[in-house]
């Protein structure tokens, strides 16, 4: 079992002006997928508290997978992607590339997203949008991947094409 850890950004959810739908669904949903879920937080859309909380989870709390909800349209304060940009070391772009693949086919509005997706150490960090709808289709494209990814990542499983 893989460990998880669910990040929402969002300031109307930090201010306790909206409820987070997205975050607690995107728990049910890694659970339901045979992750533990052992982080949660609601942050602010401020650069330096994404930075921190994914290099916390990342590195202290050595999460092995970073779900991020929210920040990554184009509202001034939507800054998830740059923020996570600045602390993997790596990116993955098939993952975003996948989930607005097929959430296009949907909405056309898919192709506004800005998601990206990255590796800190043994870490996978995804952006992922922040209406309920979306992360759920989004998190459902990327789910038959996942596990493979993960053993990759974090050593439990071998080579990728070997």
């Amino acid at each position: 079992m893989f460990t998880a850890a669910v990040v929402t950004v969002s300031d109307r959810c930090f201010d306790g002006w909206r409820e987070d739908l997205s975050g607690p669904d995107v728990c049910l949903m890694l659970e339901a997928a045979d992750y533990r879920v052992d982080y949660t937080v609601t942050i602010p859309d401020e650069q330096e508290i994404i930075e921190l909380e994914l290099i916390k989870c990342a590195d202290e709390f050595d999460i092995a997978l970073i779900i991020t909800i929210g920040g990554t349209g184009f509202s001034p304060r939507d800054i998830t992607p740059e923020a996570t940009r600045d602390v993997i070391h790596r990116e993955v772009p098939g993952i975003p590339e996948a989930m607005r693949q097929e959430s296009l086919k949907i909405t056309r509005m898919a192709m506004l997203t800005r998601a990206i997706a990255g590796i800190r150490s043994r870490t996978l960090i995804i952006n992922m949008p922040g209406s309920l709808k979306a992360a759920q289709e989004c998190f459902e494209v990327i789910r038959p991947a996942l596990p493979h990814a993960m053993e990759i990542l974090t050593g439990r499983g071998g080579n990728c094409g070997g």
